[in-house]
């Protein structure tokens, strides 16, 4: 059997968790001696991944591994493609969170939630990035056998050497408080800034630093900035985009990380802070609860001032602090690479036998 592996995605870009996610999976399909390529519509600079107009014909003994997580004509012409199909679903932000801040991006994911009912009957097998992108799956008509595989995190590169400026710069005894995620709506940094603003009350030698890009959600951000400018605050920091060595360091650099974020498929930010042994602090929303298990401190609802009381007991009971780690550290070894890996390898060699 000549058989040939063939990741989709719409687009494919530095830096993106499911972009991230493909390129992960391509090493592991590699390393299992199989065919594989990795196709996009739209492709990043430097990356090894072609452009899906140049894929050759796919041949029935073909299998199409299909990354789903927006909008995009592939979602209704992916059944006429006649061979074997598995979709990774990441999850689609909801429209709702664009509507105030941008047509397009409301047009876009309205589209991706289309696509996804579209495409209910196309797949042999789902893989869910949590239980929780599983049942999104079940509500929207999946019949097909799902498993829940979470992404596959290489955790070897979060090892490198990180920006020591930013390091040497957040290293003055301050606390620094951190969110990692693009400047989204869904996101709420709003709500991450409300609690800050309760936790300055407290300890006025505090941060807060937004790690993340805004690229078109400038209306979203703006909104954010002015919400800072009548807070009154002064120390909240929105770092734009950033390169991997910055990331290291903000991460290296903060002392909690606070997540109230309303929905979540996975949220690959909560792994890297466990990681990087920085405690977590976040909204039980979306996949948070299930990502986090027995792990961080989960929020069971938006309020700024238990959020902020919470970060001050983290930061001012070192025993508290410690066991919340250790806790981290136990729920990081769920999503070693390892042993993430594994699983994928056995999930794909069990469909390509038949089984």
């Amino acid at each position: 059997m000549n058989m040939k592996i063939i990741q989709l995605l719409p687009t494919v870009s530095y830096g993106d968790a499911v972009s991230n996610d493909a390129l992960a999976l391509d090493k592991v399909i590699k390393s299992m001696g199989l065919d594989t390529e990795i196709y996009a519509e739209t492709v990043g600079k430097n990356l090894p991944v072609k452009n899906v107009r140049t894929i050759k014909k796919i041949s029935p003994d073909d299998i199409i591994i299909y990354h789903m997580s927006t909008g995009t004509d592939i979602n209704f012409s992916l059944n006429r493609t006649v061979c074997r199909k598995i979709m990774v679903y990441h999850n689609i932000t909801p429209p709702d969170f664009f509507r105030p801040y941008s047509r397009e991006l409301f047009a876009l994911t309205s589209y991706g939630y289309m696509g996804l009912e579209h495409m209910n009957r196309t797949f042999d097998l789902c893989l869910a990035d949590s239980e929780y992108n599983k049942s999104q799956l079940i509500e929207y008509g999946y019949r097909c056998p799902i498993k829940v595989r979470p992404v596959l995190i290489p955790f070897r590169d979060y090892r490198e050497a990180p920006n020591q400026y930013i390091i040497n710069k957040y290293s003055d005894g301050w606390v620094n408080i951190i969110f990692v995620g693009r400047i989204a709506p869904n996101k709420k940094q709003e709500d991450v800034i409300k609690a800050f603003y309760c936790y300055k009350k407290i300890n006025p030698k505090s941060r807060l630093i937004l790690v993340g890009s805004w690229t078109g959600t400038e209306n979203y951000y703006n909104r954010l900035k002015k919400y800072t400018e009548i807070l009154g605050l002064d120390d909240v920091i929105f770092t734009g985009h950033v390169t991997f060595d910055e990331i290291l360091a903000y991460y290296r650099a903060a002392d909690i990380f606070l997540c109230m974020s309303q929905h979540e498929g996975f949220c690959v930010p909560l792994v890297e802070a466990m990681f990087f042994g920085v405690p977590i602090v976040a909204l039980d929303a979306g996949a948070v609860g299930g990502t986090l298990g027995e792990s961080g401190v989960l929020l069971p609802e938006n309020n700024p001032v238990y959020a902020a009381e919470n970060i001050f007991r983290i930061m001012n009971d070192n025993d508290l602090r410690k066991d919340i780690l250790e806790k981290q550290k136990k729920r990081l070894s769920d999503f070693s690479y390892r042993k993430t890996g594994n699983l994928f390898r056995k999930i794909l060699t069990d469909f390509i036998n038949g089984e």
